[in-house]
This record gives C-alpha cells, sequence and structure tokens, in this order.
C-alpha cells in the first residue's frame, strides 16, 4: 500500500515542547515552567458576558469576519493604543484564536518557492507553518547581545531575490525580546527597498514592561505592507476561548477572508462576545496580572543569575531565557536531566530555531512559590554539573 501521507507534513518535525509535557505528565510533583498560558482565570465580567450571550441564544454563526460590534471595539483598541487605524468592516477578521490568523494570513501570500523570514528564536509553529503553504523558512538571527531584537544587519544577511515575507513576533515568545518604534523604524527601510511584506505577531504585546507598547504597523511606511496578527489569549488570559483576529489593508483581506471562509467560516460566537466585554472593561484586570508577571519576571531573573544560569532581563511576554552554554551540555540534555532529576519542566531552546540554542525556555506565569522552588532546584541541579 503506498504511503498516503502528505510530503509536506512528513517533512515537518513534532512538537519540541511536547516531547518534555509528555515526558512530565508521566512523572509526580512537576513544577512546570513550560506552558505558555497565565495562570489566571478569565476576568468574571468577561465570563459572564460569555454567559449571558448563551443565555439570550446568541449561539448562530456570525459573519465571516465577525461581529461587527467586535470589530469595531478591536479598531477602537488599535486606536487609543498604537494610533492605528483600520476599516472596521473591510480591514479586520476574527479569527479562532491567533494560529488560526497565523495560519490563513500565510497561506494567502506565501506560493511554492518563496521564502519566508523569520526572526528567530521563534514560536514553533512559524516554521511548520511557512513548509505547509509550500514556502522555505528562513532563519533571521536575533541575537542575546542584541537583547533578541531584530537588527537591520541581520535582516539584510538572509535577503534574497526569493524573500517574499517577513515574519515577526515581538514581544517575543521565547526570548521576551521587544521591538520599540526605533527598532522598527531601522528596519523599515530595508522592507520597502525588498518589497517585502510583514507579518506581525503582537499577541504579547499588552505583556510589555520597559518603554511603550508598539505595534509595527503604527510605523510610517510599514502599514501598507503589514498584517497584523493580536488576539485574547495572553492579554486576558483567555487562552482556552479560541479568540483572535487580523488586521490588513482591504486588497489583502479580501484574500485571506477567502481561506477563512472555507477552513473556518466563523470565529466561536461565545467568544465573540467575550472579546467585546474585554476589550471594553478588562484593561484594569489586564492591568493587574501584568503588574504581577513583572514582579515574577524581577524575582525568577535574579534568582536565575543568582543560581548560576546568566539571563537577560526579558522587556516583554512571560519567559526567562537563560543560557546554558557554560555548562557544557546541551540545552536539551540540560532540560531533560532537570525534568527526571529534579522534576523542573523547562522547554530547550533549540526547539525555537538556531539562536535559541544553548538556552532554556522558562516560563514565569505560575505562583511566586513556585518559581522560588524551581530555582533552588534549578540552582542545586547546576552544583552536579
Amino acid at each position: 500500500m503506498r504511503d498516503f501521507r502528505s510530503k509536506r507534513v512528513c517533512k515537518i518535525p513534532p512538537s519540541g515542547i511536547r516531547k518534555f509535557f509528555d515526558i512530565a505528565q508521566e512523572m509526580e510533583d512537576i513544577i512546570s515552567l513550560g506552558v505558555g498560558e497565565p495562570d489566571y482565570n478569565t476576568p468574571w465580567n468577561v465570563r459572564e458576558a460569555a454567559i449571558r450571550s448563551i443565555e439570550q441564544g446568541q449561539t448562530a454563526y456570525t459573519s465571516n469576519s465577525g461581529l461587527n460590534d467586535l470589530r469595531n471595539e478591536i479598531k477602537n483598541y488599535l486606536k487609543r493604543s498604537f494610533d492605528v487605524s483600520y476599516d472596521a468592516k473591510k480591514e479586520i477578521i476574527v479569527t479562532t484564536g491567533a494560529s488560526e490568523a497565523l495560519d490563513i494570513a500565510i497561506r494567502s501570500v506565501v506560493d511554492p518557492g518563496d521564502e519566508v523570514l523569520v526572526a528567530d528564536p521563534s514560536y514553533i509553529a512559524y516554521g511548520a507553518g511557512v513548509m505547509l503553504a509550500g514556502g522555505i523558512p528562513v532563519s533571521v538571527p536575533c541575537l542575546e547581545k542584541d537583547q533578541f531584537r531584530l537588527t537591520p544587519d541581520s535582516l539584510m544577511e538572509k535577503i534574497t531575490p526569493k524573500s517574499k515575507v517577513l515574519l515577526c513576533n515581538f514581544p517575543n515568545n521565547p526570548s521576551g525580546g521587544v521591538m520599540n518604534r526605533d527598532d522598527y523604524k531601522a528596519i523599515s527601510d530595508i522592507v520597502v527597498d525588498h518589497d517585502l511584506l510583514l507579518v506581525s505577531d503582537e499577541i504579547y504585546t499588552e505583556l510589555t514592561y520597559e518603554g511603550e507598547k508598539t505595534s509595527a504597523a503604527s510605523v510610517d511606511d510599514l502599514w501598507e505592507r503589514t498584517i497584523t496578527i493580536n488576539g485574547f489569549s495572553k492579554a486576558y488570559s483567555m487562552t482556552g476561548w479560541r479568540i483572535g483576529y487580523l488586521c490588513a489593508p482591504e486588497e489583502m483581506c479580501k484574500s485571506i477572508l477567502k481561506i477563512h471562509q472555507y477552513v473556518m467560516l466563523s470565529a466561536p460566537t461565545t467568544a465573540q462576545y467575550a472579546g467585546i466585554e474585554a476589550l471594553r472593561n478588562g484593561a484594569d484586570s489586564c492591568r493587574e496580572m501584568v503588574q504581577e508577571y513583572k514582579i515574577r519576571r524581577n524575582l525568577f531573573v535574579k534568582g536565575l543569575n543568582r543560581a548560576g544560569l546568566e539571563t537577560h532581563m526579558p522587556k516583554g511576554a512571560f519567559y526567562a531565557f537563560p543560557s546554558v552554554k557554560s555548562f557544557g551540555i546541551s540545552d536539551e540534555e540540560f532540560a531533560e536531566r532537570l525534568l527526571k532529576e529534579y522534576h523542573v519542566a523547562v522547554v530547550p531552546g533549540s526547539v525555537f530555531g538556531p539562536s535559541g540554542k544553548n538556552h532554556l525556555r522558562c516560563s514565569y506565569a505560575v505562583s511566586r512559590e513556585d518559581l522560588m522552588i524551581a530555582v533552588g532546584k534549578i540552582e542545586e541541579f547546576i552544583s552536579t554539573l
């Protein structure tokens, strides 16, 4: 019998994150710093809005692009937060999580053989998504010496005549690196001169601890060539609701909407009503959560450095990205031994691309108590190396 599997799918490696989760699930007394998920419940007012929508029988399909009220709230949020303007009817699409937004954005612009420049380290789904679209992912290194920002020199070194798209995620998962307006301005001329499209995943934007929150589309010359992706999972602790959105110029949105119509039809209706409430009245809950993350970040990074793990101070998201280079073992071996011998789960940085090698992704979206226990165990483990 023939092998019916798609060649594209066969080329995609399995999730490096999942490997460590599978091991951890078989063990007891695990402190997991591996999950990229807030440890807060969705704010009550947001849950209540969803319950109310169900009680009122608002359970039918919505417009393919999403509820008008939600798209208007997204428009208002982007304007007041970043001074970016979009037409709510023609330039905003509500999606089933930021993951769907990323998928349909890539598939709408990538043809077989196109090169997609991916700011590296990057979330594991980016390279796989490009490959599924028939594109070729090309890693653009964002190095610790540059605070994991994307620099013009790194970008220029990777551009070829086949380069079509630049895919970025700032604040970054896994490094916590952040791009400000000056950083985006520094690469904008390159993006324009080489006629690139920018796909900017900004799901962690609200989790920015120093400086102003920034959207790439707010920078001169980038709006017309940017697809902005965002959602509710991180800012409002709504991971399981699967609600996100993308924004782009009208003609681009028309193409993206074709794919969305066929594969998803519309995002979950109940989650859309929850999203409306989150944008209207969720700012205080978000702000309180971010303040707590900042406290945890400071405690955790200080603890890791004290334990002997060289760790830069992340400016966004909720991950620390310490280096294990000085210990003479790979990041994968370090993570596996730490899990099996000391019951602390982290993710090896190499699964996030070449620039993640010799690092660990450690989420501080867990309690302060667990963070400090984890630091103690890490310090004990390091003393045995």
